[in-house]
């Protein structure tokens, strides 16, 4: 079992090659998608990974970047996204993964508003304090809203300066080139 003190945080503009390779092995053998290899070219500047150590060996890793969610009625809220959540699959169950994600969430609830995640695994999250969104999903692009009716697993994290939130009203993000959530 690790521990939060043994996971470290670096932006992305700072990580080493050899991190960046380390990060995309992480990726790639915990969901079996090849894609992660290109990783670092939709990752924009300014992310943060956080990352869990064995020695000098990386065993699991999530990063955040800056997207705006907003609730139906609402203001845009700095959000802290959180993609590629990785653990090397001979660790999983080891306390690294949910040690990653309390690292992320202490390092991140002073610069943002709330976190915002999508996952088809969610009760990992839920007894990390992440509440599953109950409305309807939808991405804000120039031309209106992109209805995104068949997306599932789209996680909420409350932090200090969250406002009140209607888990219940529509919650939209806005569209990236590649993707939407």
């Amino acid at each position: 079992m690790t521990t939060a003190s043994a996971v470290s945080v670096t932006c992305t503009e700072d990580l080493a090659a050899d991190t960046r390779g380390a990060i995309i092995a992480v990726c790639i053998a915990a969901h079996a998608v090849e894609d992660y290899k290109n990783l670092f070219t939709y990752v924009p500047a300014g992310g943060l990974h956080f990352l869990a150590w064995d020695g000098a060996q990386l065993v699991s890793h999530a990063m955040v970047t800056t997207r705006w969610l907003q609730v139906a009625g609402g203001p845009l809220l700095k959000t802290a996204y959180v993609d590629a959540v990785s653990t090397v699959p001979t660790r999983q169950g080891q306390g690294y993964g949910s040690a990653v994600m309390r690292a992320l969430a202490a390092g991140i609830e002073a610069d943002f508003e709330v976190a915002g995640l999508e996952t088809d695994r969610p009760s990992f999250y839920t007894r990390l304090g992440w509440e599953l969104w109950r409305g309807p999903l939808a991405g804000r692009s120039d031309t209106g809203l992109v209805p995104t009716p068949q997306q599932a697993g789209v996680m909420v994290l409350r932090l200090p300066q969250s406002p009140p939130l209607d888990f219940e009203r529509r919650l939209t993000i806005e569209c990236q080139p590649a993707r939407i959530w």
